[in-house]
């Protein structure tokens, strides 16, 4: 029995006859647990608009929202309804095939990562074998939909944006891969909930093996804020140059799609981070396993990003790939060097 069917017969074995049955069933378990995941990072994605506008309006001396609902929490619902509500437009000459299926086609992208990363031993939707890859390789694939919207919409300022993207997705996906390979080549294996289990008897890969864990975490970290293109990596939507990127022919909901994107993809990050090299949902030295660990050190990042955002300039795009070419793809070898040496001299996972 895999990790997850058994995590999943622990949580059916607590809850009544009916619903047990269906969670003890692979495909119920899936559908169960990933409704419940998808959810999860679906509001918290929608509120951290509200959360990064007030802490945004905080470090500049501003108010932020605070007109609709207490303290303006209800200020994102607002905003969906008003999207939701406005006219859908598509340019004359645009590709409207390719136009109206890049934006539904990046939450998809996004969400499908979600499907390997565990938060606790019970939320897990799938443990695979090469859950990394999943993770990593549908990351990836988050260039096409960028660049379908920029070609297809028929603008030479979004076409520059995707080109800028995808020129930024493609540099910075090497150190991310390279960063993310360092818990692999620890701990032996490709699946996201063993690297979290070997954390928790082993210690955080943050701290352990000395030097590779933490030089792979900031790579990850860094190279994460570029793929999610987050300031101060947010060249492909400088508005000062760009307009808005990618988004510029995009109106209404098809238009919210993007930022939601975004923010869902910077959660997912932040919780990847966590499972890889800050041990997941186990606490220091693996004390009191639980939910609470996960959700605390992934939210603890997001919320870093945001102070990053409201605190850095906007690299040149010279600057951004300077940065990726001379800087993280050579130290993110160092890491994956350094990582192996310590498993060749002293047994490693063994």
């Amino acid at each position: 029995m895999s990790a997850a069917a058994a995590s999943g017969s622990s949580l059916a074995a607590s809850l009544p006859a009916p619903l047990s049955d269906i969670l003890a069933h692979p495909v119920g378990h899936g559908v169960i647990i990933g409704g419940i995941v998808m959810t999860f990072f679906m509001m918290v994605s929608a509120w951290s608009i509200w959360f990064e506008r007030r802490f945004a309006g905080r470090m500049q001396s501003r108010v932020g929202p605070n007109m609709v609902g207490p303290a303006g929490l209800f200020q994102p619902l607002a905003d969906a309804i008003k999207m939701m509500r406005k006219e859908m437009l598509t340019p004359s000459g645009a590709d409207k095939v390719l136009f109206w299926m890049a934006p539904p086609l990046t939450l998809f992208f996004t969400l499908a990562t979600l499907a390997t990363i565990p938060l606790s031993e019970d939320l897990l939707i799938a443990d695979l074998d090469i859950g990394l890859l999943w993770v990593l390789a549908f990351s990836g694939l988050m260039l096409f939909p960028t660049w379908i919207a920029g070609w297809s919409s028929n603008n030479k300022y979004a076409l520059f944006a995707a080109m800028r993207a995808v020129a930024q997705g493609i540099s910075y996906e090497v150190p991310l891969l390279l960063s993310a390979i360092v818990p692999v080549v620890a701990v032996g294996s490709f699946s996201i909930a063993d690297i979290v289990r070997f954390q928790g008897e082993h210690g955080w890969l943050l701290f352990w093996p000395v030097g590779p864990g933490a030089l792979g975490f900031v790579i990850f970290f860094v190279a994460s804020l570029a793929e999610a293109n987050r300031i101060p990596f947010d060249i492909p939507e400088a508005e000062s140059e760009l307009v808005a990127g990618v988004t510029v022919e995009y109106s209404a909901m098809m238009w919210g799609l993007f930022p939601m994107t975004e923010y869902v993809h910077t959660l997912i990050a932040s919780a990847l981070a966590s499972a890889l090299f800050l041990g997941g949902w186990y606490g220091p030295f693996g004390w009191a396993p639980g939910l609470h660990w996960m959700l605390g050190k992934t939210l603890f990042l997001f919320f870093v990003i945001f102070w990053a955002r409201w605190s850095l300039v906007r690299f040149r795009a010279d600057q951004l790939m300077r940065l990726c070419w001379l800087w993280l793809v050579p130290l993110s070898l160092l890491a994956v060097c350094g990582a192996a040496l310590w498993v060749a001299f002293s047994g490693g996972a063994a």
